[in-house]
């Protein structure tokens, strides 16, 4: 690894930015010049994109192994056979691909919280993708993979039977308006995937399972969750 390669996390996350920076201008504000530079009767072409925030579509690198990792290679031969839009989505989600690839390279020496920091600054940005394809990405909320039960989950209604919920299937991307953050109905501690949460099936507030007393493998035999400010409400 070259000396001037970045090395600590800021560093790689800056160069990250960058690259990145430059991939989403081909793809937006010069889409129309990088789309006629992938000439599907030229060889081989990828699109790079630079620490100065520049972008380049051009051969890929002769000498094996490469310097970097190599983006998607031949991005031009599909570009006529496909919707200019699919096309230039197909393109961003390699481009997503190599960015992650190349600061991963650099980061090869990082430590395991390094590299967690890492991506976790890397993913609090939009990805190519979605700045291309113009979705929006909303916060995590709990999910079932972090032992909790889920709004993306089928919920129960107020009868006890199974009822869908009523969001579509892509709801991972709202509007802004739509975004908020999550946080327990007891502490008032904002959600982390850490730690365990679970939500009330009568008033749908999220609480931490320490906050009322509840653990994984009890929720688990929870069939209707009622939180502790419905079941108050209940007896009154």
């Amino acid at each position: 690894m070259a000396s001037s390669s970045p090395r600590t996390v800021e560093e790689i996350f800056k160069d990250y930015s960058a690259r990145r920076s430059g991939l989403v201008r081909a793809l937006t504000y010069d889409v129309d010049d990088f789309y006629s530079q992938c000439d599907p009767d030229k060889e081989n072409l990828c699109l790079y994109g630079h620490p100065n925030e520049a972008w380049e579509v051009a051969l890929p690198a002769e000498e094996v192994p490469p310097e970097l990792p190599e983006p998607a290679l031949g991005i031009n031969f599909a570009r006529d056979g496909m919707n200019r839009k699919d096309w230039l989505s197909l393109v961003a989600v390699h481009s997503d691909c190599w960015l992650l690839s190349v600061s991963f390279y650099f980061g090869a020496r990082l430590n395991r919280n390094e590299r967690k920091r890492l991506f976790s600054m890397i993913n609090d940005l939009p990805t190519v993708f979605e700045v291309v394809t113009g979705r929006k990405p909303i916060k995590d909320k709990p999910t079932v993979e972090s032992g909790s039960k889920s709004r993306n989950s089928t919920k129960r209604s107020i009868d006890g039977q199974p009822r869908s919920n009523p969001k579509l299937v892509d709801e991972n991307y709202e509007d802004e308006e739509e975004q908020g953050d999550t946080f327990c109905g007891i502490c008032g501690g904002g959600y982390n995937s850490d730690e365990f949460w679970i939500g009330c099936d009568n008033c749908e507030r999220w609480y931490h399972g320490k906050c009322v007393k509840i653990t994984p493998a009890k929720a688990e035999l929870i069939k209707f969750y009622k939180c502790p400010l419905c079941t108050k409400k209940a007896r009154q």
